[in-house]
């Protein structure tokens, strides 16, 4: 049954009806047949019924109540949960505690992408379960109820911010779980700033809590047997065109699970030899090459600023500016998807990266020819393909698919992210390209299985 012969049937639809507005958000039904990445389907968490009329009644009260109690600091708190849709605070905090912390890139993204899974499985179950009920908003059943921001078109029952938080909250209690507590009173303030909205029901938000824990625990469990715990027993191969250290970062990351490759090695590039035409052909560039004091600068902002560790926060921090930009807050599914396409992205393409980096072991250039002179030093992991590549061009690729209109701007970011680690001489240019194909080649796969093509 669609949204509208569903709202139709309702003794209260005529007041939601004359408020529908086709642009500002996606319809529950159409929503709740995205492709879900933890769940096996969104209706296999299908609420109940909401409350009836005589308790909705009940609670229109609380509302009006809550509305003539609203200050700054209730405005403040409302405003701050609402900004940027479902997704957007919880990636802001799960961010700066990871950059805190210093978490490698590749463990970052996968913080990220097992949050935004969960996130947007949440939401799109609370979709699933809005379509089912067609509960209008309380504004549509009291129409001097005064809400502090517009109502939306879709159902209220289940507030997907309440799901949305409930979920991110139980990833992040699980990788932080010190912070477990602080994690479940931000989801329950975010919950409740829907209710002091006066946009939905205590029932619509206990019911989206319920539902965000649900989807916590199915992501919890898919994090714990991802393997992203175990402990490499493996050893520094050595030789002629190996890479020369002692302590490889992550080596065990390309065997983590991925969320649409099926296997770390399934798009793993060929590669060259150490001893062959293209290295020989990119040291010459390397040794040649003479950084203007603009690309100098702009290899240490790549490095220290946006890249390595940063690197997840710095593509996260770019799909937050889109989805601004963009207007998506408005429509809170489209949101939470920009944010998760683009994290499982860059975690599919670092896995993959990490895979290829760990089965070739390529010497770093300044290995090969110790004339060279790199503005800073290499991180410890093999050359080939560059990390910096593999992650930006995952990310790009994505956001370039979602946001079209900017792809002159996004791709520019991807070009320089690459071509900084040559201007530091770091990297050869084969691995700037092979990098650049890993992640536009792990972007495809997640857009297809994220059934992003079809909804296009």
């Amino acid at each position: 049954m669609t949204l509208l012969r569903t709202l139709r049937r309702s003794a209260l639809a005529m007041p939601l009806l004359a408020s529908l507005s086709p642009a500002v958000a996606e319809a529950p039904g159409d929503v709740a047949r995205w492709p879900t990445w933890i769940i096996a389907s969104p209706s296999e968490l299908r609420l109940p019924a909401p409350p009836d009329e005589a308790a909705t009644r009940g609670e229109l009260e609380e509302l009006r109540r809550l509305a003539a109690r609203r200050d700054a600091a209730m405005l403040a708190r409302i405003r701050h949960w609402d900004a940027g849709g479902p997704a957007y605070r919880w990636n802001e905090i799960a961010v700066a505690e990871a950059v805190r912390r210093g978490i490698p890139a590749p463990l970052f993204g996968r913080h990220l992408a097992l949050m935004n899974a969960a996130i947007h499985d949440a939401t799109v179950a609370s979709y699933d379960s809005k379509a089912a009920h067609g509960r209008v908003r309380p504004s549509a059943v009291d129409a001097t109820l005064t809400t502090a921001l517009p109502s939306q078109a879709t159902p209220s029952y289940p507030s997907e911010h309440a799901a949305a938080a409930a979920a991110a909250a139980s990833v992040l209690a699980y990788i932080f779980p010190e912070k477990a507590a602080a994690y479940a009173a931000m989801a329950r303030e975010a919950g409740e700033s829907r209710i002091a909205a006066g946009l939905q029901y205590r029932s619509d938000v206990e019911a989206g809590m319920t539902l965000g824990e649900a989807v916590g625990a199915r992501a919890v469990a898919r994090g714990r047997a991802d393997g992203s715990d175990a402990r490499w027993t493996g050893t520094v191969p050595t030789g002629p065109g190996k890479w020369q250290g002692t302590a490889p970062a992550l080596p065990q990351a390309g065997t983590w699970r991925t969320w649409a490759l099926g296997r770390g090695d399934a798009i793993r590039p060929a590669a060259p030899a150490f001893d062959g035409p293209e290295i020989a052909r990119d040291l010459a560039e390397l040794r040649a090459m003479d950084p203007s004091r603009v690309q100098s600068a702009a290899a240490v902002y790549w490095e220290a600023a946006a890249g390595g560790l940063r690197s997840p926060a710095f593509w996260n921090e770019v799909t937050a500016r889109k989805v601004l930009e963009h207007g998506l807050a408005a429509n809170p599914a489209e949101a939470v998807r920009a944010f998760a396409l683009v994290s499982i992205a860059f975690h599919d393409a670092a896995v993959a990266c990490w895979d290829a980096k760990y089965a070739y072991w390529l010497i770093r250039p300044a290995q090969l020819d110790p004339s060279l002179k790199p503005l800073f030093a290499a991180p410890p992991h093999p050359s080939y393909p560059s990390a910096h590549a593999c992650l930006s061009g995952g990310a790009g690729a994505m956001l370039v698919r979602l946001f079209p209109s900017d792809r002159e701007q996004i791709e520019a970011l991807m070009r320089e992210a690459g071509e900084s680690r040559l201007w530091a001489r770091i990297h050869y240019r084969v691995d700037v390209e092979a990098g650049n194909e890993v992640g536009r080649r792990a972007a495809e796969k997640v857009a297809t299985m994220g059934g992003l093509t079809m909804m296009q």
